[in-house]
């Protein structure tokens, strides 16, 4: 029997549908309906386990940057300070708890997705309707639907026709009719219309259908199933991170073994000292800082761009926004504000456009009469509501209706109908493309339909010249209605053609709808348009100065959606539209070479396959790829894609649970933003690094003096003012600088390439050469001059006697000194190439602060008695205090200088190439 179940077409002729199913129109028995669930399971959705919380957390300890903070960790221990090692592990901890909690938050779109199947279903069993558990349904069940019901599990049609909300599935807002007899074996079932489907909703209608799939076989569960093949890979910036931090531990450790054998054999140290040595060597290389540093600049970004109305669920994806190349967008309610509105009719007597003002006295007879047809034809209606202030005008129904209405009130036609003067309706039709309805008004009984104009159009014969009058329809007549039709069609306007006609009061109710909807009179068409978001042109010209190429991806008409495109600026280049059934036949190859041709696209009717394949395809030519969705059918794209972006206002659950980022203005404008705030955070990522890089020079080129020298030259620096460096005064500048105001220009670059790293060689020469190179160059010199003038001479003993007290003032000047080139690297990290002048020397209240901090961080350090002891330090001399003054100054005009020359070389290369 499952075999035969398993084989079923869902879209072949009925008889045979139940023949294979081995089922019949009165339902199964409920024997057999036991049997059948044994074979074929309960009806849900079965999600794949995940790992263990325990693993998931065991991850984040074992990150590369975790587990150098476990080697500072243990060499502070080693050092003998056991407070500073169990604050290095508490950072570790605090850490991995953050990223932990933040992970788990993007893992629940299977349990959403399990939100749509209804507790019940009312099926056949027995030849008698029950309402059974929604899990016990099985292949071969006959279910009844009605209005309001949600439907179970995929069925086809057996009898009666109904009104279907596929929003969840397909993300369109408009009902879909099914029927019986309107079935089409030769579409996508997807498209079929006499299926329905598993998580959809009845919005009218009643009728009875055979289930042909269950679970995880319906087209839910097959979305579920994609949702969950895709796994989470990591963000750019987290696996540069790791690169980074493997090569900073495998320097760091490299440099402490192998100046072991070469300070015992070549510069003649002790065994002890040279261990010291190796030690105050990794200390100085490990970037204690570092981690929660960009831990807490992401949190910070993602705070940011709540507060610009994109909520990030991971905290890595807020830097993989800044390097997005390509934005896959929607276009309802994305790129337009989902309100259609009527932006111009066309009748006999002419053109009226909607978008400005209009004065009904001026309005043409024929127009009014439109407007009559738009307000009979309808369900949608204004109601009014109570409210503790006044009445309240709600609207309800289609949005194509209300847009109607609207414009029938501007054309002086009040947009509501007496519901008692409705004698008959026929249903909108997919198929017919049409609706119409049979009304009493003031002028006697009339038709009045609405629909496709190639539909109404032909089975017109007279048209409206007046309220009253009309005349026969001319050749010439539809030649000016069919290149209306196809002006407007190109703009991407959604057309409606009215018509009318009398009819006899004592005939109508029995008129059936081929009889009722022929010889109609031609009123006008009404073309409609969905707004353009106002703020989305200015967006979309600064991704095409971002350099950030734009795709839509819709379930929209082709035209509809070209013309939105257009409209908004996107393909200003040249712009391709990808039909359903072209991208159907294109293979792989094909798609690769569409997607890498110049110009932007727009992908029509598009389903969940087609938005996953776009997705890979781009990602697999180096892209960085954004992909916007709001429905039950967008989730494995929203997955896949490196930023998956949902709607937060016309989201699903689902979309919501299986995106990186949730909108919750539903803006086009908003994504834009959240790039520009990620571009701001890599940036800022990158100046932090650089000014804690830039420390590592000056605190290890003392150690590597001490070991040229042979112990000649004292040590500087001892370990424990290492640890007060990296972990004491470094850590709020840093952190400030991860707030930094966005620099000019940063929306006129192009994004960086998927295998750029976070470090280049030039932010190494800056960091270690020139912010480091001379702050090594000044430390030194300061802590040399502090033992000459206390009377120390090359190789004299400093561990005893008199030179120990200047030994001790000269090593807090090193630390002193390091701290104030601090200052100086800070303020040059604020800018990458322009100056502080352009940015403003106040414009981060935040890095002052954090300066003014690890000033008196370092003033405690070297007066208190408590923490002398711990960090061996002493109070240094006034004059000592004087030299500390230009540190700064010389640290950040150097680099200055350096970005001056930069600056000028780049204008003049410019120049030429103008």
């Amino acid at each position: 029997m499952a075999e035969g179940i398993t084989a079923a077409d869902p879209q072949e002729a009925l008889d045979r549908l139940l023949r294979d199913l081995r089922s019949r129109r009165e339902g199964l028995s409920s024997r057999d309906a036991e049997r059948r669930l044994t074979v074929a399971g309960t009806n849900d959705l079965v999600r794949k386990r995940g790992h263990a919380w325990w693993r998931e957390l065991l991850r984040q300890l074992v990150h590369p940057l975790a587990l150098l903070l476990w080697l500072a960790a243990a060499l502070a221990a080693l050092s003998g300070s056991g407070p500073l090692a169990v604050a290095i592990v508490a950072v570790i901890v605090l850490n991995a708890a953050f990223a932990f909690v933040q992970e788990r938050h993007a893992e629940q779109a299977v349990e959403a997705l399990s939100a749509y199947l209804p507790p019940h279903a009312r099926a056949l069993r027995d030849g008698v309707e029950r309402q059974i558990d929604a899990r016990e349904l099985v292949p071969g069940d006959v279910v009844v639907i009605s209005e309001g019901d949600r439907v179970s599990a995929d069925a086809r049609l057996l009898t009666g026709a109904l009104e279907i909300d596929t929003s969840t599935l397909t993300g369109e807002s408009a009902p879909v009719a099914v029927a019986v007899d309107i079935g089409d074996s030769h579409v996508p079932l997807i498209q079929a219309r006499d299926v329905v489907f598993s998580g959809t909703t009845c919005t009218a209608g009643e009728a009875t259908a055979v289930v042909f799939a269950t679970g995880m076989r319906t087209e839910l569960g097959r979305i579920a199933a994609l949702s969950q093949r895709i796994r989470h890979e990591e963000s750019p910036l987290e696996r540069q991170v790791k690169r980074v931090a493997w090569l900073i531990t495998v320097v760091a450790v490299g440099m402490g073994v192998a100046f072991i054998p070469l300070g015992t054999v070549v510069a003649g140290l002790s065994f002890g000292d040279t261990v010291t040595f190796a030690i105050g060597l990794l200390v100085a290389n490990v970037p204690e800082g570092l981690l929660p540093t960009i831990t807490l600049a992401l949190a910070v970004g993602v705070r940011a761009l709540a507060r610009r109305g994109a909520l990030v669920k991971r905290i890595s994806a807020v830097e993989t926004l800044g390097s997005t190349s390509v934005i896959c967008t929607d276009k309802t309610g994305t790129l337009t504000l989902n309100r259609m509105r009527v932006a111009g009719l066309r009748t006999a007597e002419g053109v009226i456009d909607l978008g400005e003002a209009v004065e009904p006295a001026a309005v043409g007879t024929a127009a009014q009469r439109l407007a009559l047809a738009a307000v009979c034809c309808s369900n949608a209606e204004f109601e009014s509501v109570d409210d503790p202030g006044g009445a309240v005008s709600v609207e309800v129904g289609d949005q194509t209706e209300l847009a109607l209405l609207h414009a029938a009130a501007a054309l002086g036609v009040e947009p509501r109908r007496d519901p008692s003067g409705r004698i008959a309706q026929f249903h909108f039709d997919p198929n017919l493309r049409r609706m119409s309805t049979i009304d009493a008004t003031g002028d006697g009984v009339c038709v009045h339909t609405k629909g496709a104009p190639e539909e109404v159009v032909a089975r017109c014969t007279r048209i409206a010249v007046g309220r009253d009058t009309d005349r026969a329809l001319t050749d010439d007549d539809r030649t000016w209605i069919d290149a209306s039709v196809t002006a407007w069609a190109r703009q991407g306007r959604r057309l409606l053609v009215l018509a009318d006609r009398r009819v006899d009061a004592g005939t109508a109710a029995g008129l059936d709808r081929d009889e009722a909807e022929r010889d109609l009179v031609f009123l006008g068409i009404a073309a409609m348009i969905d707004p353009p978001r106002p703020e989305v042109p200015d967006a979309v010209e600064r991704c095409h100065t971002a350099g950030i190429r734009l795709v839509v991806v819709t379930g929209d008409h082709a035209l509809t959606a070209r013309g939105i495109a257009e409209g908004v600026g996107i393909g200003r280049d040249g712009l391709r539209v990808v039909g359903s059934r072209e991208m159907e036949r294109m293979p792989d190859r094909d798609l690769d070479a569409v997607l890498a041709a110049p110009g932007e696209l727009v992908f029509a009717r598009s389903s969940p396959e087609t938005k996953l394949r776009i997705t890979d395809a781009l990602q697999a030519q180096g892209n960085i790829v954004a992909m916007t969705g709001d429905g039950v059918n967008d989730a494995p794209a929203l997955r896949s894609a490196d930023i998956g972006v949902a709607m937060g206002r016309s989201g699903t659950d689902v979309a919501r649970e299986a995106a990186t980022m949730v909108l919750t203005d539903d803006n086009f404008a908003t994504i834009v933003k959240a790039v520009e705030a990620g571009r701001q955070v890599y940036d800022n990522v990158r100046k932090f690094i650089i000014y804690i890089f830039a420390h590592a020079t000056p605190e290890v080129v003392p150690f590597l003096i001490y070991a040229v020298t042979g112990g000649a030259v004292p040590l500087p620096l001892t370990i424990m003012q290492i640890l007060a460096i990296d972990l004491g005064t470094e850590t709020l500048p840093a952190l400030a600088l991860g707030r930094e105001p966005a620099e000019p220009g940063l929306m006129d670059r192009a994004p960086r390439p998927r295998t750029q790293s976070v470090i280049d060689g030039r932010m190494l020469v800056r960091a270690w050469g020139v912010l480091g190179g001379v702050s090594a160059v000044l430390v030194m010199a300061l802590f040399l001059g502090t033992l000459v003038a206390g009377g120390w001479s090359l190789g004299a003993d400093v561990d005893t006697g008199p030179l120990h007290h200047t030994w001790q003032q000269a090593t807090t000047m090193t630390f002193l000194g390091i701290v104030a080139c601090q200052i100086g690297t800070a303020t040059a990290a604020r800018t990458r190439r322009a100056s502080l002048a352009e940015i403003g020397f106040a414009t981060n209240p935040l890095l002052l602060w954090g300066i003014a901090f690890e000033v008196c961080f370092a003033a405690l350090v070297v007066t208190v008695p408590f923490l002398q002891r711990v960090f061996g330090t002493v109070v240094p001399e006034p004059w000592q205090v004087v030299a500390l003054v230009p540190l700064p100054f010389l640290v950040w005009g150097c680099d200055e200088m350096l970005r001056w020359r930069a600056r000028r070389k780049s204008r003049r290369e410019q120049g030429t190439a103008e």
